[in-house]
């Protein structure tokens, strides 16, 4: 009955905006009339809770016993949708939200690497829910407007036409991590003054402004981005940084498999990570809570995700930019109207796709310039399931000008053949490192090159062409690589 009633939903709201379209009034005047006309919001709420650097196996629901413990997020994915299979299409954090943001790979959005920001003609989220009527609100971390403040940027306060459309309540900054530290620090309003914080763990500080905003009474329905700086790791300090007393408690903590056999630094920051973690579950419970306590929860399509994972420098010489699962991976828990069907599914979703998701969820025509697609349809029609394809692009900078394939079955993956690291496209790659996902899904043998796998990793070689072909990049030679006679 639940599902029924979610695809009744999107149904009665497409044929609204059609007919309002029809009668020639704007989306907005629609969206409003369709929102106010009974006295109560009809198009859902809608809340994107993301926590930078979240590794997608630290939840409970996703079949981890790891030492912490995420009550909160095991309740959301029991209830709504866990896309156990998602992944994020560029693992470093500005552009993996722009992908996020815009429905668009990271090199058509402008923010292919860190410091730059958004192409400011393209569709945001946030703008295309202000068309449809909603109010478009941010609290926390941008990390989408330019770095330097001679291009009007910098690390704190935003300019509007930076804030992708984010109009309405503003209160955050562009570098976070710069801005703040775990126990103070500051943020700024859509104004510029200044918001400060003392002797709070940052995660609850960014918690109490969110709870501040939902007391409020809303005429309209909203969108609400609440971006967390945790787990992520103090840059300036250089390692993680949980709740004090996180280090002694998290002693002695459960090692992950794909960490356990290598070199990095995890020794050392794995307790203070675990301690953001269950920091960030404890917030979303308080989110949770809140929605119930003002009589939203069942009108709130509320999305738990993050940019990329952690890898702990096992990988390379910091934390993600690199094809491993504990880079790309990402939680993406979704409940609400239209996801309430306590499902966890295993499909490869990219975070390109969550932005039309959102979009038809709340009854908004998806811009023609997206290339992400729906995964509204994938809990409840076996049609959805059956034409999905199962396969993401990944494209990498920072670390190596790279790209890699992702599919159920395989990681594959190319590099520049120069060895550049920086450079936004490149002519020529070679293949790099290629993981069997079924035998290997901690990614601990590299098969690339291999002569028994030559054959794979020839079809590979050509799917990962065609996406790069259908993400508007230039064409590249790929150039195959042979460690064996």
């Amino acid at each position: 009955m639940a599902e029924e009633k979610g695809l009744d939903r999107r149904a009665f709201l497409t044929r609204s905006v059609a007919a309002g379209m029809a009668l020639g009034m704007g989306a907005t005047a629609e969206a409003e009339a369709v929102s106010t006309g009974a006295g109560k919001a009809v198009r859902p709420n809608v809340i994107v809770y993301i926590a930078d650097q979240f590794r997608a196996d630290f939840i409970g629901a996703n079949g981890q016993n790891y030492t912490t413990r995420t009550p909160n997020l095991d309740a959301m994915a029991a209830r709504g949708t866990n896309y156990t299979g998602a992944i994020c299409n560029q693992p470093v954090c500005s552009p993996s939200r722009s992908v996020l943001m815009t429905g668009r790979y990271a090199t058509e959005t402008g923010v292919w690497h860190n410091g730059t920001h958004m192409d400011l003609a393209l569709p945001t989220l946030a703008g295309e829910f202000r068309k449809a009527g909603y109010t478009a609100n941010l609290i926390g971390k941008w990390h989408l407007a330019p770095s330097s403040e001679a291009e009007g940027g910098g690390r704190g306060y935003v300019k509007p036409e930076f804030r992708g459309g984010f109009l309405d309540l503003w209160e955050g900054a562009n570098e976070f991590e710069w801005t703040t530290h775990p126990y103070e620090g500051t943020i700024y309003d859509g104004d510029g003054k200044e918001i400060t914080f003392k002797d709070e763990f940052r995660v609850d500080f960014v918690t109490d402004r969110a709870e501040r905003f939902l007391r409020e009474k809303h005429e309209k329905p909203f969108l609400l981005y609440i971006s967390q700086l945790e787990p992520h790791f103090q840059n300036d300090e250089k390692r993680f940084v949980g709740p004090k007393g996180s280090a002694e408690r998290f002693a002695d903590p459960c090692v992950p498999n794909d960490l356990r056999p290598l070199p990095g630094n995890w020794q050392s920051q794995l307790p203070d990570y675990y301690g953001c973690v269950e920091a960030i579950d404890k917030s979303v419970g308080r989110v949770m809570q809140i929605l119930e306590e003002q009589g939203l929860a069942e009108n709130t399509i509320v999305v738990f995700t993050s940019d990329h994972g952690c890898h702990f420098m096992t990988r390379n010489e910091e934390y993600k930019r690199s094809p491993h699962n504990a880079s790309i991976r990402v939680p993406l828990i979704v409940q609400g109207p239209g996801f309430n069907h306590a499902a966890a599914l295993p499909e490869i979703v990219g975070n390109i796709n969550v932005m039309p998701t959102l979009l038809e969820a709340a009854g908004i025509a998806v811009p023609a310039s997206v290339k992400g697609k729906s995964f509204l349809g994938l809990a409840t029609e076996a049609k959805a399931r059956k034409a999905w394809p199962n396969k993401e692009l990944v494209q990498i900078s920072e670390s190596m000008t790279a790209r890699a394939l992702r599919t159920k079955d395989w990681t594959y993956c190319v590099i520049d053949a120069a060895g550049r690291r920086s450079e936004k496209f490149s002519d020529k790659y070679v293949e790099y490192q290629m993981y069997s996902q079924g035998s290997d899904p901690f990614e601990q043998v590299n098969l690339a090159g291999r002569k028994e796998f030559r054959a794979k990793a020839g079809e590979l070689r050509t799917e990962l062409q065609e996406m790069m072909a259908a993400a508007g990049e230039p064409v590249a030679e790929i150039v195959p690589v042979k460690h064996y006679p």
